[in-house]
């Protein structure tokens, strides 16, 4: 857990500089320990040659991405992470930093990168012994002998334990049978099966001398010199897939192959030549998960690659949206650019906070990463947290690449959807991302059972008065939240100030409160539901966990979102610029209420937000996006990512430069005054279907004549105003003719306005005021 420290008071004052982004600061921070060999890297992926080409079919795509594949040896890019014997700089974390930027040249290179030398070569390393790394890791390097990591099978993908292949051991021959007793236990989804592979590590359950001893990994070679299967091995081409055709994805079988007892990858679990078998690790299951554990480097380098695909993406539809322009909605003449548009903002912004919770998680996990397999922090504990750490940001970071590159692909419209600006096809390729290396919703299983374990070791040694005050406690607690006592306070403090609502969320400590209280109180619920489980029999046990396995994922998927934010707010201690750590804060707190929003049933359910404090969240975080909005760029800058790794025309100022060419169009035509004038719309004309009968009015002229009836009207309304705003003037002026000529008071009726006449025809300038030339009498007269 992080330790959070509120933000300065200041933090959102007005009267202050806007802050600014030190793009070249922040980018150093992002590219993390290994900035060096991201950038070298980098540099290395500006050769075409080493970039994805369209329009390929997936056979030349293989063979383009074999020949990448040894330009990378050529450079040396794959062999920082083995020992210094054997060419590398035994960097563990330096080599996954690497190879996760070839996602930028061509996802099917990465993939098929990771298959040669961070699977089939890692086996290898990290499951054989010293005798195997001189036989096999220098071809395994240079490429002179292409590798196959055959552990899925058609029948069990995540339940590798299950795997139904055979490796029986004969003491006579002191050889290993390797065989697959029915289709199902076929080997499938292999990468460099179907063409290229010419050895392979096959998991099987290893038989020795009567005794099934688990999953064990074996080096077998599959093909000859010529790409011949050897006899014994089978296989087939998986063919045209959904992404990814550069890799020759396909499927091995194998019937009674044998090979030699010294390909046993043995450095946990040996088989002297007798046939007995000793192992380092007395517990079955522990050993096994050891040793699937050694190969956590495939789901850490998912983590990363699929940051990158996020970056890749938004710099590409945030530039985009800071250029093209759509709908005159505050102009005549200027149309407005899409990132202005607050619903642009939503769609892109948040998933740039989601993006930079994504990096700076994943700099921690390959802190862990490298510790554990540089050997300084090797311990037991440590490669659990490794192993829980990358399954669950594993499976967010790779769900989340999917959902960004759709996203961006739709904020781009119909540009967005042209091969040529890059979006559909890394789609198309990180669509197996959410599968391989581990399923993850497995996965986020996973996290959740170490998440219960950790649960259950702090109450293994507390006494039964301890746990009941605990699960009291858990009872107060819930009546106080569920009640609306909780919601009650809040609402009353927050009555009539929406800002008082929105201050009691923007700090870094309720927002860490909030994530945090989420989690625990899941993992509690789930752990009280299962307690009976440890009473019941398998069956009644399985169903229980089974009820509960949604709720399961949802704590596990909380928690690795906590991680995520707790590693940002790490984060942000990092940087140094103080406009830049205010912008990232605010990106930072987008990202968390955006949490908490997407929550938000949960929160009010559970009594954890008062209901202003709900409707509070969606105003601030717009606020929050506007903000925002000024450094969109310069936080897709700060990525450092070419218009070479990106390849999108959308992203290289075109659209910038086709909206001017097009606003300098429309200046000249205005300046040069021979701009056509807008076409006034006309009136709205009823529409006659026909002729009515003889002497019958058609629609047109019926509503003419109620037009002409209502100007009537209207025009003897006025006239009746008129005349009596005349008798309300003449009636002083007969008074005082009255007065002059001795006659008593004047009457009070204004004089008469002749039936015909009109307003226009007459006015008070017609008539004598009294004293005027003619004599007062004849006014009466005249009137």
């Amino acid at each position: 857990m992080t330790t959070t420290v509120d933000r300065p008071a200041d933090t959102d004052r007005t009267d202050h500089p806007a802050p600014a982004v030190d793009v070249a600061a922040l980018g150093e921070v992002l590219l993390g320990r290994w900035a060096d060999i991201r950038r070298q890297t980098r540099r290395m992926l500006l050769d075409e040659r080493l970039h994805q080409q369209e329009n390929l079919t997936y056979q030349e795509h293989r063979e383009r991405v074999l020949g990448q594949l040894h330009l990378l040896v050529e450079h040396g890019a794959m062999s920082r992470g083995l020992p210094e014997e054997y060419g590398g700089h035994n960097d563990p974390g330096g080599n996954v930093s690497g190879f996760e930027e070839l996602l930028l040249g061509d996802p099917s290179m990465q993939i098929k990168a990771g298959v040669q030398w961070g699977l089939f070569g890692s086996a290898v390393l990290n499951l054989g012994t010293e005798e195997h790394h001189r036989r096999w890791l220098a071809d395994i390097r240079d490429l002179r002998t292409p590798g196959v990591f055959a552990m899925t099978e058609i029948g069990h993908g995540s339940d590798v334990a299950s795997i139904g292949t055979t490796a029986t051991y004969d003491p006579a021959t002191e050889e290993f049978e390797i065989h697959t007793p029915f289709a199902a236990a076929w080997k499938d989804y292999l990468g460099n099966a179907a063409v290229h592979g010419r050895a392979a590590v096959v998991f099987a359950q290893l038989v020795t001398l009567g005794v099934n001893h688990g999953v064990h990994a074996f080096y077998v070679d599959i093909r000859d010199e010529d790409g011949r299967f050897l006899p014994g091995v089978g296989g087939e081409d998986d063919g045209h897939k959904g992404g990814l055709n550069g890799i020759d994805n396909g499927r091995l079988h194998f019937t009674r192959v044998r090979v030699p007892r010294t390909h046993l990858l043995d450095k946990y679990g040996h088989v002297d030549a007798d046939g007995s078998y000793s192992s380092p690790i007395a517990s079955p299951g522990r050993r096994f998960f050891t040793m699937i554990g050694t190969l956590v480097q495939g789901r850490v380098s998912l983590d990363g690659a699929a940051v990158l695909a996020n970056k890749a993406a938004l710099t590409i539809a945030v530039r985009y949206g800071s250029e093209r322009r759509q709908f005159n909605a505050s102009s005549d003449v200027q149309e407005e650019v899409l990132l202005d548009y607050q619903q642009h903002q939503r769609r892109l912004l948040p998933r740039l906070a989601e993006t930079y919770a994504m990096n700076f998680a994943h700099q921690e996990l390959l802190d862990k990463y490298d510790a554990v397999f540089s050997g300084r922090e090797d311990t037991d504990e440590n490669r659990q947290d490794l192993e829980t750490l990358a399954a669950a940001l594993k499976a967010l970071s790779t769900w989340s690449a999917l959902e960004t590159v759709q996203e961006c692909r739709e904020a781009c419209g119909g540009a967005g959807f042209l091969t040529k600006n890059r979006l559909t096809s890394l789609r198309h390729d990180l669509d197996i991302y959410a599968t391989f290396e581990g399923d993850n919703t497995v996965l986020l299983q996973l996290v959740a059972k170490r998440l219960l374990s950790d649960w259950a070791d702090e109450f293994k040694q507390v006494d039964v008065g301890v746990m009941a005050r605990y699960v009291a406690g858990r009872a107060t607690e819930a009546t106080f939240h569920r009640s609306g006592l909780r919601k009650l306070g809040q609402a009353f403090r927050d009555t009539g100030d929406v800002r008082r609502s929105v201050n009691a969320l923007r700090e870094e400590s309720a927002q860490h409160a909030l994530l945090t209280d989420r989690v625990e109180t899941m993992v509690a619920e789930i752990a009280e539901n299962l307690r009976p489980s440890a009473k019941l029999p398998r069956a009644e046990a399985a169903a229980l966990f089974n009820e509960n396995q949604h709720r399961i994922i949802a704590t596990a998927r909380a928690h690795a979102e906590l991680l995520q934010w707790e590693a940002f707010t790490r984060g942000l201690a990092q940087v140094e610029d103080p406009g830049t750590r205010t912008v990232l804060t605010w990106l930072r707190d987008v990202f968390g209420l955006r949490l908490i929003e997407k929550n938000l049933a949960w929160y009010l359910s559970y009594g954890r937000l008062s209901m202003r404090r709900g409707r509070s969240l969606d105003e601030y975080i717009d606020r929050l996006l506007a903000r925002l909005r000024p450094h969109a760029l310069d936080l897709v800058a700060a990525f450092e990512l070419a218009p070479e790794h990106l390849r999108a025309e959308i992203a290289t100022g075109i659209e910038a430069r086709r909206q001017e060419e097009a606003a300098e169009h429309y200046r000249r035509l205005r300046a040069s005054g021979d701009a056509p004038v807008k076409e006034r719309a006309p009136r709205r004309e009823a529409v006659t279907t026909g002729a009515g009968a003889a002497g019958e009015k058609t629609a047109e002229e019926a509503k003419d004549e109620r037009r002409k009836e209502r100007r009537a009207e209207k025009q003897a309304e006025r006239r009746t105003e008129r005349k009596h705003e005349r008798r309300l003037e003449l009636k002083p002026r007969k008074v005082a003719a009255k007065r002059a000529a001795g006659a008593g008071p004047a009457e009070d009726a204004a004089p008469p306005v002749p039936e015909d006449g009109s307003p226009e025809d007459r006015s008070p300038a017609d008539v004598p005021a009294a004293g005027g030339p003619e004599s007062a009498a004849e006014v009466p007269q005249q009137a």
